[in-house]
């Protein structure tokens, strides 16, 4: 897939003008993003860049006194594993119970589950808050024997965890095949045999016949709020969900969508502004 690369130049460069850009770039289809040479460069698939809604992010900032200017450039096809691990992608421990890394790293510390993944140009190394969050959660949910639902895998870390802790079987789906084929590499990787990957929205849950004990939605505000009542009609009594990929001050629309859709607000947890949200059918 050819990918279009926006470099953005900010003022001020702070890490919470960098957070509400990343949001904001995710709902309008960017999907990838690393700090570099005190840029923040955003990646989207070319067949889904936008000059309007660039404009339109970059004029109607909701931080006030921040200024924004950008370039961007149609990026050619490479070996996006070689550019990750010359420039980007570190080894990451969470909890102090998951290691995640890829082929090219040594020295890699023990961890009751580690996971391996080449991450090419999905979004997903494990090192953004939203990712981290969930793989927290996972890790402290009994997760033996169920079945799973990950909605957006990207790289399928989730998805690849799930199986790790004792699931069943686990669904992942994503709307890029770039993240499809880089899901099914990564689950080959670790030797996974029970996870299905699909291309696809959540028109695939409406269409086809799901019970999940288990979903993990980790995409953004305005695709999950969407897509709540789809996510709804896959679960039964005591189904849990955990949705990320929002801000703290997201968090009274999505319990409101919950609310809607018959499902259970539990509790939250946030890391630097952003959000991860446990509900239950």
């Amino acid at each position: 897939m050819i990918y279009t690369e926006v470099t953005f130049t900010l003022t001020p460069n702070t890490e919470t003008v960098q957070d509400v850009l990343v949001g904001l770039a995710g709902e309008i289809g960017f999907d990838s993003f690393m700090v570099e040479d005190n840029c923040l460069k955003a990646y989207i698939p070319q067949h889904n860049y936008n000059e309007a809604d660039l404009e339109k992010l970059a004029s109607s900032f909701p931080i006030p006194d921040t200024g924004i200017t950008y370039t961007a450039q149609i990026m050619e096809d490479k070996d996006w594993n070689e550019e990750w691990e010359k420039n980007f992608f570190q080894p990451i421990v969470i909890g102090g119970r998951c290691v995640i890394h890829s082929t090219f790293h040594r020295d890699v510390p023990t961890m009751p589950y580690d996971i391996l993944i080449n991450p090419q140009m999905s979004f997903g190394t494990g090192h953004h808050e939203t990712t981290s969050l969930i793989v927290n959660r996972l890790l402290d949910t009994d997760l033996q024997g169920l079945t799973v639902l990950d909605m957006g895998c990207g790289t399928s870390i989730l998805a690849i965890l799930a199986a790790k802790r004792g699931a069943s079987s686990i669904t992942a789906i994503d709307i890029d095949e770039w993240c499809v084929s880089n899901s099914t590499d990564n689950i080959r990787l670790n030797g996974i045999d029970n996870i299905s990957v699909k291309l696809g929205d959540a028109n695939l849950l409406r269409n086809e016949r799901y019970d999940f004990d288990v979903i993990i939605a980790n995409i953004n505000r305005n695709i999950l709020l969407a897509d709540m009542d789809a996510y709804a009609s896959c679960m039964h009594s005591g189904s849990l969900l955990f949705l990320s990929g929002f801000y703290i001050t997201d968090i009274p629309a999505i319990r409101e969508s919950l609310e809607k859709n018959d499902l259970t607000f539990i509790e939250h947890f946030e890391n630097n502004h952003w959000a991860v949200v446990k509900a239950i059918k």
